[in-house]
């Protein structure tokens, strides 16, 4: 029984069980990582994208195939490479010869969630094309526009760490992302565990994933999200924080008004996972780093004496007055 005691207004008992589900079936397979698949479904239930980080092998890949497993839509799989065209992830129109008219082929993007590894192999043109659909949710071509069904949700990963034959996104790319998500290693209790898995022969990716959700399901549950409550002094100090990374003398470039739009969805998806009605400034600020660490620039000097965006984050955070 928690020292908190209220009644909630909306009914969340089916959305906690379908993210204990869903942490479950990944679980069976994907060893810690609590805090990746946690904000991949708070992003999911925010209706917003994620580009995930992370050396190679720390389950960034298998994380996103997994969770996409777990939610019954259609899912597609873009292994993003120098030579990718725009054709090839959007779709092309194509001559039929017996009608005498072009038709539309469309590529892997029209999909519920897809899954693009290694985002920044492609160069700057191939990334361009991800612009529209990301924003819109739509691709136009030749003049006709294509809706994408419900939901859509692009994962993308990406190694921080090699640079030769990679291409930088850039800052309208990144701003089109509702998290960037940073995996680290796992802690040595995880690695163990993963050891004692493969040990044992229990370390498959084999296993047969269970669907958790439908679409309709998941599009009544992301209405239920909508619902949860903030009051005016919560939309204040979002914007607080927010505001802060376009005065910092840190700073170069500060997040715009998306990013405050980005924290109060993904607060409110956080308070619902959690069974709350209602938003607090523990989770604003939870939502505040992943949602701004790929939307700001730091300074040079910054960079150069190793000061990571999350540590300038965190001080403007500290800085922001907590409502009372």
């Amino acid at each position: 029984m928690s020292d908190l005691e209220f009644q909630s207004r909306i009914d969340f008992s089916e959305l906690s069980q379908s993210v204990q589900s869903i942490k479950s079936e990944i679980g069976r397979v994907i060893v810690g990582q609590h805090q990746l698949i946690e904000q991949m479904i708070v992003a999911i239930l925010a209706n917003g994208h994620v580009l995930v980080e992370g050396v190679p092998g720390v389950a960034k890949t298998l994380s996103a195939k997994l969770l996409a497993k777990t939610i019954d839509v259609g899912f597609s799989r873009i292994q993003f490479t120098p030579d990718l065209m725009p054709s090839d992830v959007l779709g092309t129109s194509i001559f039929l010869p017996g009608a005498a008219k072009f038709e539309f082929k469309k590529g892997p993007i029209f999909s519920n969630i897809v899954l693009i590894d290694e985002i920044n192999r492609s160069p700057a043109k191939t990334q361009a094309a991800l612009f529209e659909v990301m924003e819109e949710r739509q691709v136009t071509n030749d003049g006709t526009t294509y809706k994408m069904d419900y939901p859509f949700l692009v994962v993308a990963t990406q190694n921080p760490i090699e640079q030769e034959g990679t291409y930088r996104l850039p800052e309208a790319q990144l701003d089109r992302f509702l998290f960037k998500i940073v995996v680290d290693y796992p802690n040595i209790v995880d690695e163990i565990a993963i050891l004692d898995r493969q040990n044992k022969g229990e370390l498959t990716v084999d296993i047969g994933i269970n669907p958790v959700l439908t679409a309709e399901k998941l599009n009544r549950l992301r209405q239920a999200v909508e619902k949860v409550l903030v009051e005016h002094h919560l939309l204040e100090y979002i914007a607080q924080i927010v505001s802060a990374t376009r005065q910092s003398p840190w700073i170069t470039l500060g997040a715009s008004p998306r990013a405050s739009l980005a924290i109060l969805n993904a607060s409110k998806a956080l308070a619902a996972i959690r069974g709350r009605d209602f938003i607090t400034p523990d989770d604003i600020k939870e939502m505040a780093v992943p949602v701004l660490r790929h939307r700001v620039l730091l300074t040079p000097e910054k960079e150069m004496d190793g000061t990571s965006t999350d540590t300038i984050i965190w001080q403007l955070i500290d800085k922001a007055e907590v409502p009372r």
